[in-house]
């Protein structure tokens, strides 16, 4: 009858051992890449290989451990002889897919931001005649709002003294306590140790006079965007600041040579523009005007590296390179809401184009004092290119201010996303009444993609004219004042990176129509119509333009980051 038990055992071992052999199959198809494309009969093999080599063992216990360690490698052989064919069919699909990868657009914005963002270290006449560096020791911040305070925790939080002003007590305990949350903040949120958040406060002192400003090295006022304010503090500065101390203004928008007009410290003034949360956004746009020494301008240059910003030197203009290139993206904005676009549309295809937050959200966010501030100075120095909305005024009639309390096109509540506030659609149509720009008292109608283009395209204009103007180097660095100072998204490379992309006679035939269809806000810049007429890249150097103008002493020099981050 022979041996049932036996046999029993056996069929079960050998499923138990089939079941092994195809799980075994099917994770090295799986780690190739195969997914079972390699058909029925490298399974059944696998199969076969292993219970022969089971079989083997069990059938010769005794067998020499030569022999037996010669008829597994043979075995082993086999099985990565196929292994090995399969294997080569995956590298060579890797090799092909990484290839694709490479040539993609995503990889050419990313490789060119990096490139890019080495590239703004090198800054002509500043970095390359030989100066060096004055030690900063101790800063001054003058103005502990929302910016201020930033700006102190920037400079805390990398080992440097700080004297915060306030122009009364509550104004100083309140900046205080702001920039004691900051510090905070990093610790629960970002891995800050006590010990580091400790010996940081430490160093900071506040002061409601200006006492504490005979050893200080630098300055950094950041007060609200007011010329008479500005131009009073600068002038006390002036007074009571050391020769040497640097003597910077954190404004946004305003032209430094208001600021100084009152003051005979040209040389010494410039700008350091944060971007909002300063102490976490990395861009830091330093202004320069005709007279700005080039020691000061490598001065700041060095303080913005050790608080681990990165600097974009910029030529002197109202709103400068980033705030100046999207202030028509947010008028854009304005102008579909007001012509019947849905506001949270807009938002929702801004985020889809990858930016974190839509023009709306991010005003929200900015608080609508700023918004209205920024925008009377860009509004008096471009009247040509302004569109006049009342809508952020209404708002703020109607006890709205964004995320500093609460309301605004967005609800905000504590431990929650912000969501869309439908209350505020009777405010954005009594805006639309005010403006009466709807076509035929119509909605606009648009798609998605227009939308997109409408709003982005005004920006690409605006960049073209500061290109042509000389405000910035090269034209990566309005790349990279984009990507870190608004928030454009890396993987398309920056503003003038991308709209190479899309490309300049798309985007110069779109604002063409647009500007016969809805004014002359949509007018193409001279720039940008050489550039679509002689099919050259919006990157290529000003120089290039036929027409372009010759250099003047408020330009700086056009150049082309290679890929060491050289200029060229």
């Amino acid at each position: 009858m022979g041996d049932p038990l036996g046999s029993s055992h056996k069929q079960n071992r050998e499923g138990v051992v089939g079941a092994q052999s195809g799980q075994y199959c099917a994770t090295v198809e799986s780690s190739l890449g195969c997914d079972g494309g390699s058909g029925p009969d490298v399974t059944i093999w696998y199969q076969s290989q292993f219970l022969a080599e089971t079989r083997s063992r069990e059938s010769n216990p005794k067998m020499d451990d030569q022999l037996r360690s010669s008829h597994v490698s043979s075995q082993k052989q086999n099985r990565e002889g196929v292994i090995g064919a399969q294997s080569g069919q995956y590298r060579a699909t890797e090799a092909k897919v990484s290839k694709e990868l490479l040539l993609a657009d995503t990889a050419r914005g990313l490789v060119h931001v990096f490139f890019a963002q080495r590239a703004t270290s090198k800054v002509p006449n500043v970095t390359d005649v030989g100066l060096k560096p004055r030690q900063i020791k101790k800063v001054a911040v003058v103005g502990g709002g929302l910016m201020g305070s930033g700006i102190a925790t920037a400079l805390l939080l990398s080992n440097i003294s700080v004297v915060l002003k306030e122009v009364n007590s509550e104004y100083l305990q309140k900046g205080i306590k702001k920039i004691e949350g900051n510090v905070e903040g990093l610790v629960t949120r970002r891995g800050l140790t006590q010990d580091k958040a400790q010996k940081a406060l430490a160093l900071l002192k506040g002061s409601l006079d200006y006492s504490d400003f005979k050893d200080v090295d630098m300055v950094i006022e950041a007060v609200i965007e007011s010329v008479p304010l500005k131009q009073k503090i600068f002038s006390e500065l002036e007074n009571v600041c050391p020769p040497h101390c640097v003597l910077a203004t954190n404004t946004s928008t305003i032209d430094l040579n208001v600021v100084g007009e009152k003051t005979n410290s040209h040389d010494r003034i410039v700008g350091a523009h944060f971007f909002s949360p300063a102490h976490v956004m990395p861009l830091l746009e330093i202004v320069r005007t005709e007279k700005t020494s080039a020691q000061v301008i490598l001065d700041l240059f060095t303080v913005g590296k050790i608080i681990k910003k990165v600097p974009v030197v910029v030529g002197n203009c109202t709103g400068f390179a980033a705030n100046r290139a999207f202030f028509p993206y947010s008028q854009s904005a304005h102008l579909l809401v007001n012509s019947g676009v849905d506001v949270f549309r807009i938002d929702r295809i801004i985020r889809d184009f990858g930016l974190p937050m839509g023009p709306f959200q991010l005003q929200d966010l900015g608080g609508y004092g700023v918004a209205l501030a920024a925008g009377k100075e860009l509004s008096r120095a471009f009247p040509d290119r302004t569109f006049k909305s009342p809508l952020v005024e209404i708002l703020i009639k109607n006890g709205r201010n964004g995320k500093n309390n609460g309301k605004g096109y967005y609800v905000y509540e504590k431990g929650s996303k912000p969501k869309p506030d439908l209350s505020v659609l009777p405010l954005i149509e009594e805006s639309r009444r005010v403006t009466n720009t709807m076509p035929g008292g119509k909605p606009l109608t648009v798609t998605d993609q227009e939308i997109l283009e409408m709003m982005l395209f005004p920006a690409v204009n605006e960049a073209c004219r500061i290109l042509d103007e000389g405000i910035v180097i090269r034209a990566s660095d309005l790349d990279i004042a984009s990507v870190l100072g608004m928030s454009f998204p890396s993987y398309r490379g920056g503003i003038v990176f991308w709209a190479d992309q899309v490309g300049p006679k798309h985007i110069y035939a779109s604002l063409k129509k647009w500007s016969g269809l809805y004014g002359n806000f949509f007018k193409p810049s001279r720039f940008l119509e050489e550039r679509a007429t002689t099919g050259l890249p919006l990157s290529a150097p000003a120089s290039s333009s036929p027409s372009s103008r010759g250099t003047t002493s408020g330009k700086l020099r056009l150049s082309i980051p290679s890929k060491d981050g050289e200029d060229s």
